[in-house]
């Protein structure tokens, strides 16, 4: 399937530099001229996000703010191609369900930045029949990618058996922002 295809050519114009460890998460990525220092400390289930944005034309202050669990990845991509990245940051929640979320900022025309949307899964019970959690993410090509185990009735969380669900977001302009709209579904047996 084309959703998880782990050779990206996104890959091949990005810069990126890790560090995680026990005191929190550490990340450069850079892409088009620009680039964003991630940093997350976490204190028990809650943690602080920075997101600090160089290389744009104006002055932009660093993004901080609360996140419920930890980042576990992010990525710097361009899936609008309009010459100006996105930073896509991943969050897993504490506990057994390990429920992810995408934090998202989109640069605009190289000069600002503004906060991705996505829907909240939970608020579409078509595509989330079944979830309990355990996401992954990951850019594909143009796309934000995700991707869960299905739960049926009777499966324990440790044990799904419906499969895995494969979600294709797509970056669109909204009213007052930016959203990552489904674009598709794909169920595994």
């Amino acid at each position: 399937m084309r959703l998880f295809i782990l050779i990206s050519a996104l890959a091949l114009f990005s810069t990126t530099t890790l560090a995680a460890n026990a005191d929190g998460y550490k990340q450069t990525l850079a892409l088009q001229g620009i680039t964003f220092d991630v940093t997350s400390k976490s204190s028990g289930s809650l943690g602080k996000l920075q997101i600090t944005p160089k290389g744009l034309k104006s002055k932009t202050a660093a993004i901080s703010r609360e996140i419920d669990g930890t980042v576990t990845g992010a990525e710097i991509a361009d899936l609008d191609a309009d010459g100006s990245p996105e930073i896509y940051i991943y969050v897993t929640s504490a506990g057994s369900g390990s429920y992810g979320s995408v934090i998202a900022y989109a640069v605009n025309k190289k000069q600002s930045v503004t906060e991705i949307f996505m829907p909240n899964l939970t608020d579409d019970p078509k595509l989330s029949k079944g979830y309990m959690g355990h996401d992954e993410f990951s850019i594909v090509e143009n796309s934000l990618g995700r991707r869960f185990p299905i739960y049926l009735d009777g499966d324990s969380n440790a044990k799904p058996t419906g499969g895995i669900r494969q979600l294709e977001y797509q970056l669109v302009p909204g009213e007052a922002a930016w959203l990552l709209k489904v674009k598709n579904q794909i169920d595994l047996k």
